[in-house]
């Protein structure tokens, strides 16, 4: 069965310390780890060694700890953009397009599973994307052909992330990379789960299901990517180097803030100077009342339905900087 391994800050203010969680407890890993790559190698043998030794370490309350991300920076957030079919029906896209979308995130915009989403000043349409995250457990340094039965070799973990975004940067000023990159634009964790062997292939079995001030937003099976993490991952192999403990995003489901307009009413505003359409664009947004203000607690979880598999659940606070 899989384990929930998490990182947490220390009471000291020291260095984080990492610990796999046991029921209600936290059983704290005897050595230091300083990436979340070293945690997949050693780390997952001698957590999985305490859990079945049923192990004296002194635990901790889980619910004492600040838990950290468990991705640690520097690494690679690589994302795939509009990969769930409800996400392009939504958005009046072809749910059965050819040509899968990629994207960056700055590593900077990652922050902990319990920390505050900051709205820039600059930003009125904030939305939240909740998440399949996939930690690289073998590194990729040229083309491979990623088959669904080598697909375990590749995934080190599962986690949580929320690619929050700041629509009218991303779409507006059209920067993808800075629209999704601001800091604290990346919740992840809780937990790094780390799947047996064997069980990688139900990732079509979590179910991403995200909460604004308790109204369900998303919610909807992995099954639903257009392209899984197998055939992402050899696509990517032609064209970018991944490490161990980088981390792939995997879209979306439907049901974000963003509604774009229809076709017709996308080309008739092409006719418009940039000047008009852009206003007008952002005040058609607002109407919607779906976009992340200041207060709102969002809260994203993803599991399975016999919970096998459970990454956790975020709990973020939206404020204004």
């Amino acid at each position: 069965m899989s384990i929930n391994l998490v990182r947490y800050e220390q009471p000291s203010g020291t260095d984080a310390a990492w610990g796999v969680v046991a029921g209600d407890n936290v059983l704290p890993l005897p050595a230091e780890y300083n990436t979340t790559a070293e945690i997949l190698g050693e780390g997952v043998k001698v957590a999985r060694q305490m859990l079945a030794e049923d192990t004296k370490s002194e635990p901790l309350p889980l619910d004492s700890l600040r838990l950290l991300s468990p991705v640690t920076r520097p690494c690679r957030i690589l994302a795939q953009g509009a990969n769930f079919k409800t996400h392009l029906i939504e958005n009046k896209m072809d749910p059965n397009r050819a040509f899968n979308m990629f994207f960056t995130k700055s590593s900077a915009s990652m922050c902990g599973p319990s920390d505050d989403i900051v709205r820039p000043a600059n930003v009125r349409l904030l939305d939240y994307e909740v998440e399949l995250g996939i930690v690289l457990g073998k590194p990729i340094t040229g083309p491979v052909t990623v088959t669904a039965d080598e697909l375990e070799d590749y995934i080190g973990a599962f986690v949580i992330a929320n690619d929050v975004s700041a629509r009218d940067v991303q779409l507006i000023e059209l920067q993808w990379y800075k629209g999704k990159s601001y800091r604290t634009f990346c919740p992840v964790g809780p937990y790094l789960t780390v799947p047996d062997p064997g069980e990688v292939s139900r990732w079509g079995e979590l179910r991403l299901h995200l909460e604004v001030n308790g109204t369900v937003r998303q919610n909807e099976l992995a099954s639903d990517m257009v392209f899984g993490p197998a055939e992402t991952l050899t696509e990517l192999s032609q064209i970018e180097d991944i490490d161990v403990g980088d981390l792939l995003i995997t879209g979306t489901p439907g049901g974000v803030a963003l509604k774009l307009p229809s076709a017709m009413a996308q080309r008739l505003a092409g006719l418009l100077p940039e000047s008009r359409r852009w206003p007008m664009f952002v005040k058609s947004q607002l109407r919607t009342s779906g976009y992340l203000q200041s207060g709102d607690i969002v809260t994203a979880g993803i599991s399975t339905p016999d919970g096998a598999f459970d990454l956790g659940t975020q709990r973020n606070i939206v404020r204004a900087l």
